[in-house]
């Protein structure tokens, strides 16, 4: 595991549009189907990551707090199940069923999705206004594994709050940080 920060994407890149596998329906569903029209985060995570089992409380008791609010929750997982396979899709519908996660969990088989993200660890966030324009990337708020900080979600929370407010997100935003994705021709750990 190498502790890996996420790519700072420019704020107001347009989301790119996908189509995957959810793990727990077993169907193909895009980003113009699981969108908002207020708000939209995609999360990548997977299972078996120190920082994600960490956060994944907090995960499911935001998009809880905020799916009432209009905001859609996706949830993506973009590693190498050979080399990782409590990370591969039969786990991920496990994993989504035992914490109840209240939005879709999608599996990334091509890394595609990934890559087109600019995604870098999990867990990442990226939230998007209703046009689909990047908002905030960044951390979940500064609790991580063994540094006693409260898992609050503060920093996601605040730019949810200003994106559904119309306002604009600030542009001081902090990477998250985590493990990192788990490529397949590049991992070697």
């Amino acid at each position: 595991m190498s502790l890996t920060s996420s790519n700072m994407v420019p704020l107001g890149t347009q989301a790119p549009d996908f189509e995957l596998v959810d793990t727990v329906t077993n169907s193909l569903v895009t980003l113009k189907e699981l969108k908002s029209d207020m708000a939209t985060v995609i999360m990548f995570i997977c299972n078996h990551c120190p920082y994600v089992k960490h956060v994944r409380e907090g995960i499911v008791q935001i998009a809880l707090d905020y799916i009432p609010r209009d905001v859609s929750f996706i949830a993506i997982s973009s590693n190498d199940v050979e080399k990782y396979p409590e990370d591969g899709p039969d786990e991920m519908k496990e994993e989504a069923l035992k914490w109840n996660y209240p939005f879709p969990y999608l599996y990334d088989e091509t890394q595609l999705v990934a890559r087109d993200y600019d995604a870098a660890c999990t867990p990442e966030f990226y939230l998007y206004d209703k046009y689909l324009k990047l908002a905030y990337r960044g951390q979940m708020d500064d609790s991580r594994p063994g540094n006693d900080k409260p898992l609050t979600g503060n920093d996601i929370r605040s730019a949810m709050d200003s994106v559904l407010a119309g306002n604009p997100v600030s542009p001081d935003q902090i990477p998250s940080a985590g493990c990192n994705i788990k490529w397949k021709e590049l991992d070697s750990d």
